[in-house]
């Protein structure tokens, strides 16, 4: 009977401090005696053998990782402060504990790293305006060497790029005159067109002399429409008058 006892109060201690909790999101990596096991525990509620295992839970959800704004050159010899964010998530837990000591510092030194290298290649222009091919290059990069740490790379972005001062005043001018430099072509534009039009009123005006005197009437009686208007008529408006008669003459003719 004691030996009973014994036996049972034995398997309560195993059973009792052998329970483990391993939640939806993780994974529970068992090692005995040092070594790993075969296969890790899925969520639930796990026994392991107090003493003889230990279990390490690793977290399978995807890890938003800041990447701290650092000192790049770029190929123009311009230096900014480039900042960026990863995003991944351990596919093989396994491989996550065994292969490196820190896979999250491991991520965010070499992703530094990487960013810096990416980034130096580029001049200031492209590294403004492609920062999709820049993310892409540096998304390839990492996933070659992550994969081996049992890591899944979801994205990489650079997400701030701090200018110097006066790099940001010397874009500001450059922007600034390219404005006046398209507002001077737009509006010698308009003035070709203007002339170009007067000079075609200017044909048909010669071609036809009595054309003006009609244009000379027409303003007349634009500016007689003011009440508080005095018109005075220069001596050449008789011969207008003139002239419009005989038009009308030979016209009723």
């Amino acid at each position: 009977m004691d030996l009973m006892y014994f036996l049972i109060t034995i398997a309560v201690i195993v059973v009792v401090f052998g329970l483990r909790v391993v939640q939806q999101y993780e994974r529970g990596v068992v090692f005995r005696f040092g070594r790993v096991t075969p296969a890790p525990k899925e969520p639930g509620l796990r026994v392991i053998i107090p003493i003889v295992d230990v279990m390490r839970k690793v977290n399978m959800r995807i890890v938003t990782m800041p990447i701290p704004s650092q000192k790049v050159i770029t190929k123009d010899n311009v230096s900014i402060d480039v900042a960026a964010v990863a995003y991944y998530h351990v596919v093989e837990p396994t491989r996550s504990l065994v292969a490196i000591d820190n896979v999250m510092m491991a991520i965010n030194q070499i992703s530094q790293t990487t960013v810096r290298n990416i980034v130096g290649q580029y001049p200031l222009d492209e590294v403004l305006s492609s920062t999709d091919q820049i993310n892409k290059k540096v998304m390839t990069m990492l996933e070659n060497t992550v994969e081996q740490w049992g890591v899944e790379l979801t994205r990489v972005e650079l997400k701030d790029i701090q200018l110097p001062d006066t790099m940001q005043r010397a874009m500001a001018k450059q922007a600034e005159a390219e404005r006046e430099k398209r507002a001077k072509i737009i509006a010698a534009s308009g003035e070709y067109e203007s002339a170009e039009k007067l000079g075609q009123a200017a044909d048909i005006i010669a071609a036809h002399p009595i054309a003006l005197q009609l244009r000379n009437l027409q303003v007349m009686s634009e500016i007689a429409t003011e009440n508080n208007s005095t018109i005075i008529f220069p001596a050449q408006f008789m011969d207008t008058v003139t002239s419009v008669k005989e038009f009308l003459a030979n016209e009723s003719k």
